[in-house]
């Protein structure tokens, strides 16, 4: 008795330790809806800025498009994926383009 209970005890440990946890992986800037409401044409960079954070890209020879992207991948899977696209008139936020990747 106490033999098999020893066995089935090393065999419950055993099968604990072959499970693998994958970690939740957030990547890029979180785009939340509550953030995109807040979004409005007509507001400042440094407004912007204040809502979404700093972009995930800029380019440097078209400094009037700001990338936000991001992407979620739960236990190894991916969950969500988003990109977003603010484009300036000089200081002046002109369009907002979302695209919801899936």
């Amino acid at each position: 008795m106490q033999k098999l209970l020893i066995t089935s005890l090393m065999i419950s440990i055993l099968s604990w330790g072959c499970s693998v946890h994958k970690p939740d992986i957030q990547q890029g800037n979180v785009i939340e809806q509550e953030m995109l409401d807040k979004l409005a044409i007509g507001m400042s960079r440094d407004q912007v800025r204040f809502v979404m954070g700093s972009p995930a890209l800029t380019n440097a020879f078209r400094d009037n498009r700001w990338d936000y992207y991001y992407s979620l991948h739960s236990d190894g899977e991916l969950m969500e994926r988003r990109h977003l696209v603010l484009t300036f008139d000089g200081d002046t936020l002109s369009a907002i383009d979302e695209q919801k990747l899936d």
